[in-house]
């Protein structure tokens, strides 16, 4: 049955993988092989002769001498926890992506159009990697590219010379997403599983991660498609919300200010994400209703198909990837409370070749590379995922944050390896094999340097 568990595993994550070349939406798969996976272990839950405590971090002795009616409960319980976890993370992206959309809804991120005030195509190249580096510690390394690919289009109007543009800005936002705890989905599982703290995380990959942003940033600035001035554009300025601004200070500061209330009060993410989104969602409220005794209230619901801001941005919410991400985490979850991520683990550690400084439990460098390059050919969140059930190291090990800098940093080395690449590659029609010639080196030897950087790093804070 456990052979079974896991081949029903693999084959849900090839048709992830592939869901570009299938054209079925990856969350299918996901859902499908989580149900599956824990259907599969409910019927033949008498055969398992090993179970994994998902709190202790250990295997439970003599699970197989338990009773039907015990390892049914146990069972139960274990769901209910993976559900609870899960659910954690979920209700933290709902949040988080509902204050995007409602400074969207008032135009904010218009605002960053005016930082741009130059011709030069190789300064316009460092102000937008040090936008998205910065924007995707904030608001997701996913939401920056979109924000930044599409100020992108109203100033870059040659589309060769976009696409370059754009291939640096899934770098600088991979890599700027990695450093914090809201910038990745794969960080901020690490940070809501209490793998990494905030001022760790910063401390131990601020540093690499600006490494990995600069080097290729650095060399494409010498590339021909960065030299000279861009063409004067012609497009009228369009008008912005007159609280533009305004929204969006305020939801960038609400979205900062999760990490420093997690600090203070010591309670999950999630809810100092729904009193960020509560506050901005109040101003949000009062806004529009000025602006609809100034406005006619009709051409305005003509255009946003709702009055109220928050209706309005929650109808946008991105639920494909909200399910998506409860499939595959609740998949990873069956594997690991079978006990074979555990397994795989001790594998790892007895079979690869011990290169450099090993972590706590004799975790080699080369298993993290291998699993940064690995993010960018499948998708990292079940790498992540399969990674917390895999180690037991406490929290704030160095492990735990070279995984997030190479599981973050390394999807940048084809455009299919991150959210953020695949969007850019809706966004602009960038073709596979031509960010593969163009970009894919620049992002190796960015991400080389960046986990060059944190070895040494590491020493030194050791």
């Amino acid at each position: 049955m456990v052979a079974t568990i896991i081949l029903v595993f693999l084959i849900g994550y090839i048709l992830i993988t592939l869901e570009h070349n299938l054209n079925i939406d990856k969350l299918i798969p996901a859902l499908g092989m989580m149900a599956i996976c824990w259907a599969l272990i409910a019927i033949g839950v008498d055969g398992f002769d090993q179970w994994f405590d998902s709190t202790k971090k250990v295997l439970i002795e003599g699970f197989g001498a338990f009773t039907h009616e015990d390892k049914m409960h146990l069972m139960e319980e274990t769901l209910l926890h993976h559900l609870g976890k899960t659910a954690e993370i979920l209700v933290f992206l709902l949040g988080a992506m509902t204050i995007v959309e409602i400074i969207d809804y008032f135009d904010g991120f218009d605002t960053i159009k005016s930082f741009v005030r130059t011709k030069s195509k190789r300064r316009i190249l460092w102000i937008f990697s040090f936008l998205a580096f910065i924007l995707s510690a904030i608001i997701d390394n996913l939401t920056a590219t979109i924000v930044l690919i599409s100020i992108l289009q109203k100033i870059v109007k040659d589309r060769d010379t976009r696409l370059w543009y754009a291939g640096l800005i899934v770098i600088a936002a991979n890599a700027g997403g990695a450093w914090s705890p809201i910038g990745d989905v794969t960080t901020t599982m690490l940070w809501i599983g209490n793998k990494v703290s905030t001022l760790k995380l910063i401390e131990f990959l601020l540093l690499p991660s600006l490494v990995c942003m600069v080097i290729p940033s650095t060399i494409a600035s010498f590339l021909p498609a960065f030299q000279g001035d861009l063409a004067d554009s012609t497009e009228d300025a369009k008008q912005s919300h007159p609280r533009s601004a305004t929204m969006l200070y305020l939801g960038l500061g609400a979205i900062i200010f999760v990490p420093v209330f997690k600090v203070v009060t010591h309670l999950p993410p999630y809810v100092g994400m729904m009193l960020s989104l509560s506050v901005v969602a109040t101003f949000a409220e009062i806004y529009s209703n000025a602006r609809f005794t100034m406005a006619d209230a009709t051409s305005h619901i003509g255009q946003h198909g709702h009055r109220s801001p928050v209706h309005h941005s929650l109808s946008r919410i991105e639920m494909p990837s909200i399910l998506f991400f409860l499939g595959i985490l609740m998949a990873v979850a069956a594997l690991e409370s079978l006990g074979q991520l555990f397994s795989f683990a001790d594998w790892l550690r007895a079979s690869t070749p011990k290169l450099g400084t090993e972590f706590g439990e004799g975790v080699s460098d080369l298993v993290v590379v291998f699993l940064g390059i690995g993010s960018a050919v499948i998708d990292n969140v079940p790498l992540v995922a399969a990674s917390l059930g895999m180690f037991t190291e406490a929290m704030d090990d160095p492990l735990w944050h070279f995984i997030a800098f190479a599981a973050g940093a390394g999807g940048s080395m084809l455009i299919i390896g991150s959210a953020a690449g695949v969007v850019a590659m809706g966004m602009e029609r960038i073709d596979f094999f031509w960010y593969l010639k163009k970009i894919a080196w620049l992002a190796f030897l960015g991400f080389l340097g960046g986990a060059i950087c944190f070895v040494i790093l590491r020493a030194a804070i050791a």
